[in-house]
């Protein structure tokens, strides 16, 4: 974890009890600040930036690991648990992943969140998320011009977290970030299905470039249809791959890796 040109571990400016520093640390993971996987400052410089002494900020600690929140590795730091976990148990994800049903109610329910979020996103983006936005947006174009598959589908997951955080709704961003692990689990339909061809890549290409054009202009109506008409495009790319029969074959692979295909 790298400062900023702000500490986001603020000195405690009350009582500099241990309660305020697991306050702290609360909103930070709340707000997305903190992912998971990401790893605190090591004690001494944490309980300086607190501006708490360390058997404080080591109260505070016990007490967010006990609620499942922080993970201690014994000589290796404190990190972020992983809090974001399943939107649904894992029979109900066992159960998703053998029905298509599921992969086109997923697709209709995240038309609708991407949709709320990108016109949140235009309302409420601050310098700061346009900046983010701007950054990945030309991460996007490069890689799309250097034919970089992989990339493009990793800068494409960081677009929609991203505008998930300028949409500034902390419900709507641990929400849609638990979509998008099932999504990258392949739970609902490969991702690569989507981006099978440079005409569908470049389509895609074009779909985000409004969406980001919509919230750079604040115009939340344009960004709530740029981000919708983006997921109907998904759907039919779906529909389509389906249709060729590549869907089957998917299918096979996804129930093979959670080992749900019947033995020979």
């Amino acid at each position: 974890m790298t400062d900023t040109a702000f500490d986001l571990f603020g000195r405690i400016s009350h009582s500099r009890t241990s309660d305020e520093v697991v306050r702290q640390i609360e909103l930070l993971l709340l707000e997305g600040v903190l992912r998971d996987g990401d790893r605190l400052p090591g004690e001494r410089e944490l309980s300086k930036r607190f501006d708490v002494s360390r058997p404080i900020l080591r109260e505070a600690l016990k007490e967010l690991e006990n609620r499942g929140l922080l993970i201690s590795q014994h000589g290796g730091g404190t990190y972020v648990a992983d809090i974001i976990g399943q939107v649904f148990s894992r029979p109900v994800v066992d159960l998703i992943a053998r029905h298509q049903r599921a992969t086109e109610d997923y697709i209709e329910y995240r038309r609708e969140l991407e949709g709320i979020t990108a016109e949140l996103a235009a309302r409420r983006a601050t310098d700061y998320d346009r900046q983010m936005l701007t950054r990945i947006m030309g991460a996007m174009r490069a890689a799309h011009e250097n034919g970089s598959f992989d990339a493009e589908l990793e800068t494409d997951v960081e677009l929609h977290n991203a505008v998930g955080e300028a949409a500034h709704n902390i419900v709507l961003l641990h929400t849609l970030r638990a979509c998008y692990r099932l999504l990258a689990q392949g739970i609902f339909f490969h991702r690569h299905l989507v981006f099978s061809s440079p005409e569908a890549r470049g389509h895609l290409l074009a779909q985000h470039e409004a969406i980001y054009a919509a919230i750079m202009a604040g115009d939340g109506p344009a960004a709530r249809h740029a981000a919708q008409a983006h997921m109907d495009y998904i759907a039919v790319a779906i529909r389509e791959a389906e249709r060729s029969g590549e869907w089957q074959r998917i299918s096979q692979l996804r129930m093979q890796k959670h080992g749900t295909l019947p033995q020979a």
